[in-house]
């Protein structure tokens, strides 16, 4: 991740490489280690996934501080929600929160860019992504953030299907971050993965046996 010092709507970028999926009955979210600030290398085992509870979770771009603020502050309102009602937040109030509190901070900007997902039994899988002017797009099928997203792109456009099994997903959200490593600098160092399924909820993958 890296942050622009000056951002506008037409050159803002961060350094990374993000991924989403709606697979069958369950959510898969995927990321490049590599932290940047510019063409520096700041970290090389940076964890860009956020878990916000058991059903529900984030990948990270943009400012390291500011995407923090951000999630922590979704994840004090998941633990609210579950303390006054004792069930899980929906995913979708969330993504509306998070679209509130960026947005609030016009005319200054959080330089954050998310994808949020997750899975309720109200809503089944369920991806969000929301950019840095509180814009909360709901995406049916996949989402790619970061620098190297285009490359991303490309691969989950080819690969996806509809449907798609868990154990497919992974590998497509493996190799759509690994293609993303080959052509932008700023991403790299290895690749993270999580599953939230409605029975083991929030999961991390060993990438090791997919390599």
């Amino acid at each position: 991740m890296s942050r622009v010092l000056k951002p506008n709507a037409n050159n803002l970028e961060t350094g990374t490489t993000t991924v989403g999926m709606v697979a069958r009955d369950a959510v898969v979210l995927a990321t490049d280690r590599r932290v940047t600030a510019g063409y520096y290398i700041a970290h090389r085992r940076g964890r860009k996934i956020w878990r916000i509870d058991d059903h529900v979770a984030a990948t990270m771009s943009g400012g390291v501080a500011d995407v923090q603020k951000i999630l922590e502050a979704l994840t004090l309102q998941a633990m609210d929600y579950k303390i006054r009602t004792g069930l899980p937040v929906p995913v979708k109030t969330l993504a509306n929160y998070a679209s509130v509190a960026m947005f609030s901070s016009r005319p200054y900007i959080f330089i954050a860019h998310m994808i949020l997902g997750g899975v309720t039994e109200q809503e089944g899988p369920v991806l969000y992504t929301i950019d840095w002017y509180g814009s909360v797009t709901e995406e049916r099928r996949f989402a790619s953030t970061g620098s190297g997203s285009p490359t991303a792109f490309g691969v989950l456009e080819d690969g996806y299907r509809d449907g798609m099994s868990l154990e497919d997903a992974i590998k497509l959200g493996i190799r759509a971050v690994r293609a993303a490593m080959m052509h932008d600098p700023a991403s790299g160092e290895g690749v993270d993965v999580i599953t939230i399924t409605p029975k083991e909820g929030f999961k991390e993958i060993d990438t090791s046996k997919y390599l």
